[in-house]
């Protein structure tokens, strides 16, 4: 059973102590954070921020707090090892020229299927027209939905009508 990241009865001491060459105290900071499996995890940390100014850091937070804190550190330490001039800054600038990208992408693919419906729509109404226009004159006359200029009424009263 493991509490603050190291086993019950056993003097194995954190990850920070360990690279620091130091005793690992009941009370070790760091100890909760920094286990003795994950060496690279403080490594970086300690590269970048120094192992004294995260100890203040971690002092000056509420317990409640200090677990995202240092997250926070071990991404940053990890960002700065991979590119040590932008760190985060160049992970989100990255990330961000991935979307402009996908976004354009998206808005190509969204013209072309606008596109493709219309010239759908063009063709099927094309289709109509021509079997409109495929009826002879005579069956024109014959449908009862076909108005005429010029048509009498079955009264014989109107001569004219639209």
């Amino acid at each position: 059973m493991k509490e603050n990241g190291r086993k019950q009865g056993a003097t194995s001491p954190c990850a920070a102590c360990k690279l620091l060459r130091r005793r690992c105290a009941q009370d070790c900071v760091f100890a909760p954070y920094f286990p003795a499996d994950e060496p690279q995890k403080f490594a970086n940390v300690h590269k970048v921020f120094g192992a004294s100014n995260v100890n203040k850091m971690l002092q000056e937070l509420p317990e409640h707090q200090r677990g995202d804190a240092v997250s926070s550190m071990v991404y940053e330490a990890n960002a700065r090892v991979r590119d040590p001039v932008y760190g985060c800054v160049g992970a989100i600038s990255s990330l961000q020229q991935q979307i402009d990208l996908l976004q354009t992408q998206l808005a190509i693919a969204q013209a072309e299927v606008v596109h493709m419906r219309m010239r759908q729509t063009a063709s099927m109404s094309s289709l109509a027209v021509n079997s409109n226009n495929n009826v002879s004159p005579s069956s024109k006359l014959t449908n009862p939905h076909t108005k005429s200029f010029f048509s009498m009424d079955i009264d014989g009263e109107s001569l004219w009508s639209c």
